[in-house]
C-alpha cells in the first residue's frame, strides 16, 4: 500500500492523519502552517483521497500501512496527529509501536467503541448514479433532502472528481468504507498502555469524547493530556483552525 501524501517544510518528522470521508486536502492550510516549523507529511489513508482502494479496511491494516510508510521514508521517531478515524489509527500504532511516536496528538476522538451513526450517511451516497450528473451543482441538489446540513454536503462533494472520461466519479472507496464500517466503529487494540507525553482535543459541542470517557483515556494514555475547545464540534481543525494550531504548537514546544 503506497499512500499518496504531500511534504511540507523542514525539521522533525510531524504525521498527519484525516478521518473518515477526509482526505489531506482538509489539512492543506494547517499542514503549510505546520510546515513552518517541523516537516509535515499529510497522508490521504488508504480507500481515500488519491491513495490506492482495497477490500481489507480496519485499524491495525491503516497502523501497518503507516509503519510501512515510515519505514520506506527512514523515520525512526515522528510526531503523530490523527482526527476522528485518524485519531483511532494513530493511536493504534502508538500501541504497537510506541518507541517510534515522540508525542502523539488525538483529535475528537475517544479508544472505544461508537455506534454506526454513519449508516444512513453511506447508504445514501451508494444510492446515488454519479454519472447520470453534469454538475456538482446538481449533485448537491440530490443530497439536499436526506444530507440537510450544507456543510456535511460540502465536505461529502470534496470526495467527488471527473475522471479522464469526464465523468463523476467517487475518491474515496465508497463500497469499501460500506463492507467494512462496523469493522471502523469499534475500539482498537487495548492491550498496551502509551507512557509518551499525549493530547487529546475535544469539541465543547462534539458528543466524541465525554468527561465520562476521562478514566479510560488516562488509564491508557499515562501521560495524557486533554483540551476542551470551546463553541466548535467534531471538526475541530476546520471550526477553529487558529485555535487548533495554537493548542497543538503549544503541546509540541513543550
Amino acid at each position: 500500500m503506497q499512500l499518496h501524501h504531500l511534504i511540507y517544510g523542514t525539521g522533525y518528522p510531524l504525521i498527519i492523519l484525516h478521518g473518515l470521508f477526509g482526505s489531506l486536502d482538509n489539512w492543506h492550510t494547517l499542514s503549510k502552517s505546520f510546515g513552518e516549523h517541523y516537516k509535515v507529511f499529510s497522508l490521504d489513508q488508504r480507500n481515500h483521497g488519491r491513495s490506492p482502494h482495497s477490500d481489507e479496511f480496519n485499524y491495525s491494516v491503516m497502523a501497518h500501512d503507516l509503519a510501512v510508510f515510515l519505514e520506506q521514508r527512514n523515520l525512526p521517531e515522528v510526531y503523530l496527529l490523527g482526527h476522528s478515524m485518524g485519531g483511532k489509527v494513530a493511536m493504534e500504532f502508538a500501541f504497537k509501536s510506541p518507541e517510534k511516536v515522540a508525542k502523539l496528538i488525538v483529535a475528537d476522538i475517544a479508544p472505544k467503541d461508537y455506534p454506526p451513526s454513519h449508516q444512513t450517511l453511506l447508504e445514501t451516497l451508494l444510492s446515488i448514479d454519479l454519472t447520470q450528473f453534469t454538475s456538482r451543482k446538481d449533485i448537491d441538489a440530490s443530497l439536499t433532502t436526506k444530507i440537510p446540513d450544507f456543510g456535511v454536503r460540502q465536505f461529502i462533494l470534496k470526495n467527488i472528481y471527473l475522471n479522464d472520461s469526464g465523468i463523476f466519479t467517487w475518491k474515496m472507496n465508497l463500497s469499501g468504507i460500506y463492507k467494512n464500517y462496523a469493522v471502523l466503529s469499534q475500539n482498537i487494540t487495548r492491550e498496551k498502555t502509551f507512557s509518551r507525553p499525549t493530547l487529546f482535543i475535544r469539541g465543547e459541542k462534539s458528543p466524541y469524547i465525554q468527561e465520562s470517557d476521562y478514566p479510560l483515556i488516562n488509564s491508557l494514555f499515562t501521560q495524557a493530556k486533554i483540551v476542551t475547545m470551546p463553541n466548535v464540534g467534531h471538526w475541530v481543525h476546520s471550526e477553529a483552525p487558529k485555535e487548533f494550531y495554537r493548542i497543538v504548537m503549544e503541546f509540541l514546544q513543550d
